[in-house]
């Protein structure tokens, strides 16, 4: 018992390191936006796409390193993806047209993600550790992902402003390369299937016909719509409104700093009480938050306190919705079927950046995306009042052939 104890403690470490890596490097991208939109020539919708690019390939990588996760384990999965994560960060600095943009910033690094974020290491880490105890460990694996976004933001605009957005890129791509090592130590041990497991084929089709695994992948649609839209744009939106850029780098740094409290807080909570409605009751404040955000006079300190408090908010979706579908389909197919439901964060994240840019770019403001991200956290909350969690029902062997 001890052995299995000191191996899940020592993946949980691991795995939170590869994230916070991956996502700290990731959070600072909306610092480049103002910068090689400016020195390239390009509106800010050349940008936009290519992040919005990156989060489609994400997601629609995503089920299938989940799928490699679950069957050869995390390891290959994590080195594969942080291959293509530090090839993608060098590309993107040589970057000088809109395509060289979309497939280093938006393909190459987007399938890097795939490889070394959440689906893949939070199935790893669901698989290691004992049910009871499955939704704090994933809170904690968040939150590292949080002060990840937290910790490395600074370094990011001090690269940015010592070395300029070029060079600043090569730098972050050695650093994405650590990965590879850290990756190649993380030996999960997916079991072997045996007679009372489902195959993947029966996994997929008891989850598409399950009505919450939908609901749950459409209320996550607005989750990557809302934090992918905020993280990229509102530097620019400050900027755009007279608040100095350190401001918008400061801000993002708040974010990732109460995201560290409110992944942990939403983890533990999620093994406590019902973590459909603790969802509900996260977009409602959310919208709450943004509304607040948008009618208050701007300033720093208006901005700070956002940060603060979006932060609060920023990933505790994640510990609860992948909880959920580890408490109601099981943890052997944990990746895969957490990678479906990320698809839909992903195809809202692909919304968000884009439209964000888009609009801008047509409107000169970004009124009309604030608006659509408060109207969206309404429609999450109801979407996440009437999923149930409870375990899906699966005839024993005996009853299947009876």
């Amino acid at each position: 018992m001890d052995a299995i104890r000191r191996h899940a403690l020592l993946l949980t470490l691991l795995g939170s390191l590869v994230i916070s890596l991956a996502m700290g490097l990731r959070h600072g991208f909306g610092l480049f936006l103002e910068p090689m939109s400016s020195d390239l020539g390009w509106g800010r919708g050349v940008f936009a796409f290519a992040l919005a690019v990156q989060n489609l390939a994400w997601g629609l990588a995503q089920p299938f390193a989940g799928a490699l996760a679950d069957r050869f384990g995390a390891a290959r999965a994590i080195v594969a993806g942080g291959t293509l994560y530090a090839l993608g960060l060098a590309f993107m600095s040589l970057s000088e047209s809109a395509l060289g943009m979309t497939l280093s910033a938006g393909l190459l690094i987007g399938l890097g993600l795939s490889g070394t974020t959440f689906s893949v290491v939070l199935g790893a880490v669901g698989r290691a550790v004992a049910p009871e105890k499955r939704s704090l460990a994933m809170g904690i694996v968040s939150a590292a992902g949080s002060f990840g976004q937290f910790a490395m933001l600074p370094g990011t605009l001090g690269l940015l402003e010592w070395l300029g957005w070029s060079s600043a890129l090569l730098v972050m791509g050695a650093i994405a390369a650590l990965m590879l090592p850290l990756g190649a130590c993380l030996r999960d041990r997916p079991k072997p299937a045996t007679g009372g497991d489902i195959s993947l084929r029966a996994a997929l089709d008891e989850a598409t016909g399950h009505r919450g695994f939908w609901l749950l992948c459409l209320g996550f649609f607005v989750c990557g719509f809302q934090v992918v839209f905020i993280g990229v744009h509102l530097p620019g939106y400050l900027f755009d409104n007279g608040i100095a850029v350190h401001v918008g780098s400061t801000v993002l740094a708040l974010v990732g700093l109460f995201n560290i409290v409110g992944t942990y807080t939403a983890g533990w909570l999620g093994g406590s009480y019902s973590k459909p409605r603790l969802l509900t009751w996260l977009y409602l404040t959310r919208g709450v938050v943004i509304t607040l955000f948008l009618v208050v006079p701007l300033s720093p300190i208006s901005a700070y306190v956002f940060g603060i408090a979006i932060g609060l908010l920023w990933l505790s979706t994640v510990p609860l919705t992948n909880g959920i579908v580890a408490a109601v389909f099981g943890v052997r197919h944990l990746s895969m079927l957490g990678g479906i439901v990320f698809l839909f964060h992903q195809v809202g994240s692909f919304m968000g950046v884009w439209l964000g840019g888009y609009l801008y770019d047509l409107t000169g403001d970004y009124a009309v995306v604030w608006k659509l991200t408060v109207m969206l956290a309404v429609v999450a909350a109801v979407l996440h009042w009437f999923i149930d969690e409870a375990p899906i029902h699966r005839p024993a062997p005996e009853e299947a052939k009876a």
